[in-house]
């Protein structure tokens, strides 16, 4: 006979996904008995279960499978810009959108077989001696946040910096960016410009809040 008293008193409950029909429980079925009847409305049940399951694993898998199909999202200027706006700047206790030095116009996007994302900057002054330390924290975000497949170029807004083009040839130099990396303090000091990087930007001159 199966047992009056249950070994789990207080199962946890879970929602299912599964039809709501009438279904016929072991514990109502007496299996100590030589009844024909009972084992084999214990099998149907037990096939009904099987085949349930594999309708799931069916649904499971043919919704991985459609998803592996569907297009990919496409990312566009003002997403990008979401994800580099609240950076903050190196010298001042404000972020590069406060100061201008990022801004939609600045970031064109491309989508297909090779996407890839371009952010031009402007510095706050010509000879501003943090425009690669800016750069490179806008890379480091990027390559951080963005699907492996984009391409990143960060350049300094042509005409705005006296040194544009030596800022814009470390910046995009893969083994220039990485060497700059595995300096602790420099990187410490990205990481610095990063803290606020999840938070969005007031464009009234007041600190950045909270997304």
């Amino acid at each position: 006979m199966v047992n009056a008293t249950p070994d789990n008193a207080n199962p946890t409950i879970h929602s299912s996904t599964r039809s709501n029909a009438r279904r016929v429980r072991v514990a109502d079925l007496d299996l100590s008995a030589d009844d024909d009847l009972a084992w084999d409305r214990l099998g149907h049940q037990l096939e009904h279960e099987a085949n349930a399951l594999e309708l799931a694993r069916s649904n499971a898998n043919a919704s991985l499978q459609a998803d592996h199909r569907s297009p990919r999202d496409e990312i566009d200027e003002d997403e990008i810009f979401d994800l580099i706006r609240s950076i903050s700047d190196p010298e001042h206790p404000l972020t590069l959108e406060q100061l201008a030095v990022v801004s939609p116009e600045q970031i064109s996007v491309r989508n297909g077989k090779r996407p890839s994302v371009l952010v031009q900057f402007t510095p706050t002054i010509p000879h501003c001696s943090m425009a690669t330390l800016i750069g490179l924290s806008l890379r480091v975000r990027l390559l951080r946040s963005l699907p492996e497949r984009f391409k990143v170029d960060i350049k300094v807004k042509e005409g705005t910096h006296q040194s544009e083009n030596a800022v814009n040839k470390q910046l995009n130099d893969k083994e220039r960016v990485a060497a700059a990396l595995e300096n602790n303090h420099l990187l410490s000091v990205v990481q610095q410009c990063l803290s606020t990087a999840d938070q969005r930007s007031s464009t009234n001159g007041g600190a950045a809040v909270a997304a």
